[in-house]
C-alpha cells in the first residue's frame, strides 16, 4: 500500500471582503479535488479554512506518488484495422486516436478464438507527488474566480487576486512544496493575529495547522462563528435582552474578525426618539453593529460589538464605538428632524422632478395612477368606502417620502418613513400604516401588508410597474429583470390570494387604461394579454413550488378560474383528488381526452333522446345532474365538490366508449352521440382540462 502524507496549501491575503471571500471557499475545495483527480494522486477528505487574512485547503491522506498503469484495450480484428496493404484503415486510426496513441504503435496479436486483433498496449509510469502538487497550486490560484468584485495587482506583478497575497505556506507533510505565484514563493510559516500575534509562525507539518493558527490567536470560520454566537447569548441571558442578528449581516461579521470579542456599548437616550429602523439602518449597514431590544419587543440603548482586538483594552473598543455611533445616529436624527418640518404634500410636488422611467413618466405621475388604481382594486375586491378611503389616500402619499433626507441616506426605509411622516402630520394609523407597508412583500417569505388599505396600495403599485414595462415593450427577459416584475407578480399573487380575493384581470385593464390617459400609446387588448399570461406563469410557477404536480397545473391554467383564491383552492382539491384514487382520475382524463377529440362544437349540445341507447341515456343524465352539481359547488367555492362530481362521471364515460361506436356510419346516430360528447366536455369547460392529466 502506497505511503500517504498531508497536503497544506495557505494564501495568505491582505484583508479580503466578506462576499469574495465566501465564494472562494465554496470554489477551493472543488478545484483542489480537481486539480488532484486530474492527475491521478489518491487523497482523502479536503477542509477549507478561512479568515479575512488567508484562503487555505487541508488535504489529509495524500499519496507519495500516482500508481503505475499498465492497460491492454483490444480493438478491432486485424482484418478490419489494416488493408490489403498493411496499412491503418479509419477504424485503426479511431482505435488509435481514442486511447491517445498513434495508429502505428497498435500491437497486433492473435486471441484464443483464433482471429487477430489489435492492442491498444500503454505503460504510465508512476509519478511522485511532489511535482504534481506544485502544478496544482500554480494552477488552482488563477482559477480562482471573484464576480462582481474587481482582481487587484501589486508591485511591478501581472498576476490578479481579490486582495494582494503576502504569503504562501505549502506543505506535504513536513517538506515544502516548491510553489511560486506573483510575487510570492511558498514556504513552511504561516503570520497570525496583526495585533495579537504579528509575524511570521512555523508550521511543522499540516496536521498542527490549525493548532498553530489558534495560537497565534486565528480562529477557523465555523470556530468564530460559535465563538460570536456564544457571547450574544451569553449577553442575552446576563441582561435579559434579545439581541437582532440578521443573518446576511451576521455572515459578514463572522468574515471581520480573526480573534472576535463580543462586547457591548450604549448610545444616548435622545436618539430613542428618532425611529428605530433608520436607527438599526446605521448601524447594521453602517457598522455592523447588532442591536437589542427588551422582552417588549422595543428597541434599548444597548448595541452589541464584535471586536477584532486585543481583549484586554476592550473598555477602550467600547468607548471608540460608542463615539462612532453617536455620530452616526446624530446624523439620522438631524435627517428625521429636517424631513418633520417639511409636508408630505411638499414632498409629493418634489416627485415631478424625479423619473420613474424614461417612457413611463415621473414618480409623480406614477403616485397619480396608483391613487386611481386603488379604487378599481378596492372595488374589485368589495372593499367599504372607509378602507377604500384610506387606500386612495394612502396611495396619494405612498411615494412621497423617496424626496426625504432620510430615505436619500437610508434608501431601504422608503415607505416606512412615510409612516412616520404621514402619523406625526395627524393621517390615520391605516393611511399611516398603508404607506409604510406598500413595498410588501419585498422578497421570498416576507410579511404582507398589515391592513387592506396597505395590501391595496400595495397591489397598485406593483401591477402600474408591471403593466408600463409591458406597455412598451420592455417585459423581463431570462437575464434582465430590472424592475423586479417577476418578484412583484408573485406579491400581487400572494395579497389578492390572501387578503384581497380578487382577480388580476380587470386591474391590469385599469392600469393600461391610466397609460392609455396619459399619452402612452400602445396595442391594449395585445398588451393586456401578455401582462395577464405574465402574471398567469408566475401563479403556475407558486403552484408547482407547493408541490402540486405539473400536469395538474397545466389542466387547471387550461380552465377559466383565474382569481388566485380560486385557482390554488382547484389545483389542490384536483391534486388531493388524484392522489386518493388515481386509476379513477387516470381513466377519467384518457375518456375525456378522447371525448374532446371527437367532440365537434359545430353541432351543439341538443340531443334526441330517442336515439339514444341505455349507456348514452345514463351519460346524458350523469351529464346533467353533474352539471347542476358543478353550478352549485362554484357558486359556494367548494372546489372539492366541484372535482367530485366531475370525477362521478368516470363510470358512466367508460361505459358509453365501452358499449357505443360513437362513428357509427347512421349520420343520425353519429351526430347525436357526437353532440352528447359536447354535452360531456362543456361540463368541465372553464374548470380544468382533465384531458391534461393523461398526457405522458
Amino acid at each position: 500500500m502506497m505511503s500517504t502524507r498531508d497536503f497544506l496549501l495557505e494564501l495568505g491575503v491582505e484583508e479580503m471582503p466578506s462576499a469574495p471571500l465566501n465564494n472562494a471557499v465554496s470554489q477551493m475545495k472543488t478545484l483542489v479535488v480537481k486539480g488532484l483527480d486530474e492527475a491521478g494522486l489518491a487523497h482523502g477528505d479536503v477542509r477549507i479554512i478561512s479568515s479575512p487574512r488567508r484562503l487555505a485547503a487541508l488535504v489529509s491522506d495524500v499519496a507519495e506518488a500516482t500508481e503505475e498503469i499498465h492497460s491492454v484495450l483490444r480493438g478491432p480484428s486485424a482484418k478490419i484495422a489494416f488493408d490489403a496493404d498493411g496499412n491503418p484503415t479509419k477504424a485503426a486510426e479511431g482505435f488509435a486516436r481514442k486511447n491517445g496513441i498513434a495508429a502505428s504503435e497498435l500491437v497486433r496479436r492473435a486471441e484464443a478464438d483464433g482471429n487477430e486483433y489489435v492492442f491498444a498496449e500503454q505503460n504510465i509510469p508512476s509519478e511522485p507527488a511532489m511535482p504534481i502538487l506544485t502544478r496544482v497550486v500554480e494552477q488552482l490560484i488563477p482559477a480562482i474566480e471573484w464576480p462582481n468584485y474587481r482582481s487587484q495587482r501589486w508591485g511591478s506583478e501581472r498576476a490578479t487576486f481579490v486582495r494582494p497575497v503576502r504569503w504562501m505556506c505549502c506543505l506535504f507533510g513536513e517538506e515544502v512544496v516548491p510553489a511560486h505565484f506573483a510575487d510570492v514563493t511558498s514556504g513552511n510559516t504561516t503570520r497570525g493575529h496583526r495585533v495579537l500575534a504579528p509575524g511570521d509562525h512555523v508550521v511543522a507539518c499540516p496536521a498542527v495547522y490549525e493548532q498553530v493558527l489558534e495560537d497565534a490567536y486565528v480562529l477557523s470560520a465555523e470556530r468564530r462563528r460559535a465563538a460570536i454566537q456564544s457571547g450574544i447569548e451569553k449577553i442575552q441571558n446576563e441582561l435579559g435582552l434579545r439581541v437582532d442578528t440578521p443573518k446576511k449581516i451576521f455572515d459578514e461579521v463572522v468574515n471581520l474578525c480573526e480573534w472576535p470579542t463580543v462586547l457591548v456599548g450604549r448610545f444616548d437616550e435622545e436618539f430613542l426618539a428618532v425611529p428605530q429602523e433608520i436607527i438599526c439602518e446605521s448601524m447594521l449597514s453602517n457598522q455592523r453593529y447588532f442591536p437589542t431590544y427588551d422582552a417588549d419587543g422595543k428597541l434599548t440603548r444597548a448595541f452589541v460589538v464584535v471586536s477584532n482586538g486585543n481583549p484586554d483594552v476592550s473598555d477602550t473598543v467600547v468607548d471608540g464605538n460608542e463615539r462612532v455611533v453617536r455620530a452616526r445616529l446624530y446624523d439620522a436624527k438631524f435627517f428625521y428632524d429636517e424631513d418633520l418640518k417639511v409636508s408630505l404634500e411638499t414632498f409629493r410636488e418634489r416627485l415631478s422632478s424625479v423619473g420613474f422611467q424614461k417612457k413611463l413618466g415621473t414618480v409623480l405621475q406614477k403616485s397619480e395612477r396608483m391613487e386611481d388604481l386603488a379604487l378599481v382594486i378596492a372595488h374589485e375586491a368589495r372593499i367599504g368606502a372607509s378602507s377604500a378611503s384610506d387606500a386612495q389616500r394612502a396611495a396619494h402619499l405612498a411615494k412621497a417620502d423617496l424626496v426625504s433626507s432620510a430615505v436619500v441616506e437610508f434608501t431601504s426605509q422608503q415607505g416606512v418613513m412615510g409612516g412616520y411622516y404621514a402619523a406625526a402630520a395627524g393621517e390615520s394609523p391605516e393611511v399611516a400604516a398603508a404607506i409604510r407597508d406598500h413595498y410588501r412583500p419585498r422578497f421570498a417569505g416576507d410579511d404582507l401588508p398589515e391592513g387592506i388599505a396597505g395590501c391595496i396600495v400595495a397591489v397598485a403599485d406593483k401591477l402600474d410597474t408591471i403593466a408600463g414595462m409591458f406597455a412598451i415593450d420592455e417585459p423581463p427577459t431570462g437575464s434582465k429583470d430590472p424592475f423586479a416584475l417577476r418578484r412583484s407578480a408573485i406579491g400581487v399573487l400572494n395579497i389578492l390570494r390572501s387578503r384581497l380575493k380578487c382577480g388580476y384581470e380587470a386591474l391590469i385593464d385599469a392600469a393600461l387604461d391610466a397609460y392609455l390617459e396619459q399619452g402612452l400609446e400602445f396595442d391594449k387588448t395585445a398588451v393586456s394579454k401578455q401582462a395577464c399570461a405574465f402574471i398567469k406563469g408566475r401563479m403556475e410557477q407558486m403552484a408547482r413550488d407547493e408541490k402540486i404536480a405539473a400536469d395538474t397545473v397545466s389542466a387547471v391554467s387550461a380552465g377559466s378560474v383565474t382569481v388566485p383564491t380560486d385557482y390554488f383552492d382547484l389545483a389542490h382539491a384536483l391534486e388531493d383528488a388524484r392522489a386518493n384514487d388515481r386509476a379513477a382520475f387516470d381513466n377519467l382524463a384518457t375518456a375525456y381526452a378522447r371525448a374532446a377529440h371527437l367532440a365537434n362544437a359545430e353541432l351543439g349540445v341538443e340531443v334526441d333522446e330517442s336515439l339514444m341507447g341505455e349507456a348514452e341515456k345514463a351519460l346524458y343524465e350523469a351529464t346533467g345532474r353533474v352539471r347542476e352539481q358543478v353550478s352549485d359547488a362554484l357558486a359556494s367555492k367548494d372546489f372539492t365538490a366541484v372535482i367530485a362530481s366531475l370525477a362521478s362521471l368516470r363510470e358512466p364515460i367508460d361505459a358509453f366508449f365501452d358499449d357505443v361506436m360513437v362513428m357509427d356510419e347512421n349520420p343520425a346516430l353519429r351526430d347525436n352521440r357526437l353532440r352528447l360528447l359536447n354535452g360531456f366536455e362543456a361540463v368541465f369547460a372553464g374548470i380544468a382540462n382533465i384531458g391534461e392529466l393523461a398526457r405522458k
